[in-house]
């Protein structure tokens, strides 16, 4: 094989998991006409189409399927050993790329990432706001922040963050029309306004606490969004019950119209996760960033 092509294979397994050539670009830090070119000249060397491409998208062929299955374990074993040799560096640097939901800055990321920036000024850090899973393994993506529901398996999680107490809000005139629910399983005959992990479908349970120890209810929703703030906003245009995070509730509750619903009833939500694949061989940057979520969570 011409050594040229190791080259261009990194080129098209970046554009095979990034979903396009402007993605892969920015990634490489190359213009998107060069890894274009890239890929192009790939092609005509292989003699084979390795991607399906339109004015919209990009996607791959069945044998450029194929040669990405059989490419992306050994692109990722030796992204892997160059990210041994960042880890026996004395500095803290490169880039440390990180996926987070959208709720999770106002509550302690911002906060967390503007001090990391800060402590280790050798490090750049994309953070990319994304409610959905993310492969470990696939996207390029070091660490992810994620409730304990979309933790990946086979990985390691680190709890950061505070415990997130929840609130369920409704209008008077609503409770007017359906009734004040007096127990947590009275929701399911209520319309509920529910949470939903982006494009996955998967909703968010409403956490509870008993005599007995917690438990989750998942109510059939009238009405799904993946940002709580749409969620409140139809609650209080009288749709139904909303659970959303108190913090996020208050200044709706601040409306005279607005009534909190089964406060004694509801458990605070798990804390935040970070998600990461292997301690083995975890870089400095992200030890430092777990290390110092650590600290400022005060976990052990």
């Amino acid at each position: 094989m011409n050594r040229n092509h190791f080259g261009d294979i990194r080129v098209f397994v970046e554009v095979a998991r990034r979903g396009g050539f402007r993605a892969a670009a920015e990634h490489l830090q190359q213009a998107p006409a060069s890894v274009s070119e890239a890929i192009q000249r790939f092609e005509e060397r292989l003699g084979v189409r390795l991607f399906e491409r339109s004015t919209r998208s990009v996607a791959l062929t069945a044998i450029g399927e194929q040669f990405y299955e059989r490419s992306l374990p050994a692109v990722t074993e030796l992204e892997g050993a160059v990210s041994d040799i960042d880890d026996q560096k004395d500095d803290v640097s490169g880039v440390l790329r990180l996926s987070a939901p959208y709720s999770a800055g106002p509550f302690f990321l911002d906060e967390l990432i503007a001090r990391f920036a800060a402590t280790y000024p050798a490090v750049d850090v994309e953070l990319i706001y994304d409610d959905q899973k993310v492969d470990l393994l696939t996207s390029g993506i070091d660490a992810t922040i994620r409730s304990n529901t979309l933790l990946e398996p086979d990985t390691h999680a680190v709890q950061v963050g505070p415990e997130l107490n929840m609130s369920i809000v409704a209008t008077r005139g609503y409770i007017g029309r359906k009734g004040m629910p007096k127990e947590p399983r009275d929701i399911l005959n209520h319309d509920t306004i529910c949470y939903v992990f982006g494009r996955s479908g998967q909703l968010a349970p409403w956490s509870f606490k008993g005599p007995d120890g917690g438990f989750v209810i998942q109510p059939k929703p009238r009405l799904v969004a993946n940002d709580m703030r749409s969620l409140l906003h139809y609650a209080a245009h009288g749709l139904g019950l909303a659970y959303a995070y108190a913090e996020i509730a208050a200044p709706y509750l601040a409306n005279e119209d607005m009534v909190e619903v089964l406060a004694r009833n509801l458990a605070p939500f798990p804390r935040y996760s970070i998600n990461y694949r292997s301690k083995k061989h975890m870089t400095r940057r992200l030890r430092a960033f777990l290390d110092l979520a650590k600290e400022g969570s005060h976990v052990q």
